[in-house]
């Protein structure tokens, strides 16, 4: 059953750090727009980026209030998927270790 689960774990390294990268780069490009208001992210191409983060961003809203009037929530998901990357398919992390500790 464990060498089942181990034959994934390549394809569930890169299929979560494609997914985690993906993440990082629409809050990262949501934080950019939100320097640019008259952008409807309603329209076109920024649905691409409004639909994943808006639900995400409205409940970090209701627990951590925009500061000053901005919004530090893309900030804050940035660094939780950063960490959570880094945990757990980066050079060190934990499905790295499990391919290593597989193969060896």
């Amino acid at each position: 059953m464990i060498s089942l689960f181990q034959n994934y774990l390549p394809i569930l390294d890169i299929t979560l750090g494609i997914l985690l990268s993906f993440l990082t780069l629409v809050f990262l490009i949501r934080l950019i727009l939100t320097w640019y208001p008259k952008i409807d992210l309603n329209k076109g191409f920024w649905l691409v980026i409004a639909i994943p983060t808006s639900s995400i961003l409205n409940l970090t809203r209701k627990l951590i209030p925009p500061i000053g009037g901005v919004d530090v929530g893309p900030v804050i998901w940035i660094g939780i998927i950063s960490l959570a990357r880094e945990i757990l398919v980066g050079q060190q992390g934990l499905i790295k270790l499990a391919i290593h500790k597989g193969i060896s």
